[in-house]
């Protein structure tokens, strides 16, 4: 099949059709990120049951980030010469598993082992869904969807805050942990079973030259241009949303616990409202003509000075300035749509892959350093972290976030007139 006839395919691709290719691929993308930011409200129980300090909560949280991020760069193959449907649904039974074993922990290293299972399985949840969107959908198309697709990784944020904390009513978190176990199961059953299979176009390319393609995009200027500000900006909002965001909000705004649910849930909310809201504003600033990496930087401006404001403890406005850290974190997402068509179609999920394995393994570091630097301080009185550690912790992912804003105008002054910037027949890119 020729370009032009895979372009058309899509433009008449059927309503119910885009549904099965979707909503499958949506709830992998929920079941991820509720394992992702659940731990900000398990923590205390965690901590409690087990005598684990903040370097050892951020330490087994963030075994999440270091597995998922390991299996990025085979994962871009994989999905690139597999196809998203096979690949997913076989990474999911391991999610499941790491469920059950994270359930039946009686140490750290048990959490650890079953949080780094959770981890890989899940590392398909979104690139998968990009990959298929890239095959199934037109170009055009693909801000707005993938906006869609990260704000049902949003209401697994949401389930993941009140609706959690209203469970530990009924059980623990053993028993939380094994229910997202038969979950799991029930996911990878409906991707493989409900998402139409697309023929995968080979170019005949063997391991090794795909493997040449993992180079041919880490050896880009434009990669390289957008990349680290997007991996910092993500590194910083899934490092804090997913973990201290809530001691923050024991320890310096001084909230009990089912405020604390609430003002979650409030963040996950408008993670949902901004995944949405960003993909549509950067779709149709786009048909005017403004590309949509002015709308991802300003956006993640504004999403550094809210940090700002949380470093410097305006504990007054700690609602609106959560809420507004959950509305503009999202913005890094949109450079993933820039660079996978800023390359031929082929690599679009060694692209996506590469972005995400630095984002991760940058996650990682972030969420456990954050605890390492909070554990300089001595706890408090009343058993939690000291606020100072906050302001040390998230003023280092403040700062890299800058050097990496600055980089970026840098980079886009000095890059040559063609910028690097790659095309192919579908014509030139838009970053």
């Amino acid at each position: 099949m020729n370009q032009s006839s895979h372009q058309m395919g899509k433009n008449f691709l059927s309503f119910d059709k885009k549904l099965r290719v979707f909503i499958p691929f949506a709830l992998g993308y929920f079941l991820s990120y509720l394992y992702r930011v659940v731990n900000a409200v398990l923590a205390p129980d965690l901590a409690s049951e087990l005598g684990i300090g903040p370097s050892e909560l951020g330490l087994l949280t963030a075994a999440y980030f270091i597995t998922f991020a390991a299996f990025q760069l085979p994962l871009g193959v994989l999905l690139d010469r597999f196809g998203p449907r096979k690949i997913e649904s076989f990474l999911l039974i391991f999610a499941a598993a790491g469920a059950f074993i994270f359930s039946r922990a009686e140490s750290v290293t048990g959490l650890v082992i079953g949080r780094a299972l959770i981890g890989f399985g899940v590392s398909a949840c979104l690139m998968a869904a990009f990959k298929a969107f890239v095959l199934w959908f037109r170009r055009e198309q693909l801000p707005l969807i993938n906006g869609f697709q990260m704000a049902a990784g949003g209401f697994g944020a949401l389930t993941a805050t009140a609706p959690v904390e209203a469970a530990l009513g009924i059980t623990d978190w053993r028993g939380i942990f094994f229910i997202l176990a038969i979950i799991s199961l029930a996911i990878a059953a409906a991707v493989f079973l409900v998402v139409p299979e697309k023929k995968i176009e080979q170019n005949g390319d063997s391991i090794q030259e795909q493997l040449q393609g993992i180079i041919q995009v880490f050896s880009s200027l434009t990669f390289w241009r957008i990349a680290p500000l997007t991996v910092m900006s993500q590194a910083a909002f899934l490092a804090i949303q997913g973990l201290w965001s809530g001691p923050w909000l024991r320890d310096v705004a001084g909230f009990d616990r089912e405020v604390i649910a609430q003002v979650l849930f409030m963040i996950a909310a408008a993670m949902v409202t901004g995944f949405i809201l960003m993909g549509a504003v950067a779709e149709r600033l786009s048909r005017r003509g403004i590309k949509p990496i002015f709308v991802a930087v300003a956006g993640m401006a504004a999403f550094m000075i809210t940090q700002s404001l949380l470093i410097l403890e305006v504990t007054s406005w700690a609602r609106s300035l959560w809420v507004l850290f959950g509305i503009f974190g999202t913005t890094g997402i949109i450079p993933y749509a820039v660079l996978s068509q800023s390359f031929p179609v082929h690599l679009s999920g060694r692209v996506n892959t590469g972005v995400n394995l630095l984002v991760f393994v940058c996650a990682f570091a972030a969420q456990w350093g954050i605890g390492v630097i909070i554990n300089l301080w001595p706890g408090t009185a009343a058993g939690g972290y000291a606020p100072p550690g906050y302001q040390a912790g998230f003023a280092m992912m403040l700062g890299l976030q800058l050097m990496a804003l600055l980089w970026f105008f840098i980079a886009s002054i000095l890059r040559p007139e063609d910028g690097g910037q790659m095309t192919d027949d579908r014509g030139p890119c838009c970053a």
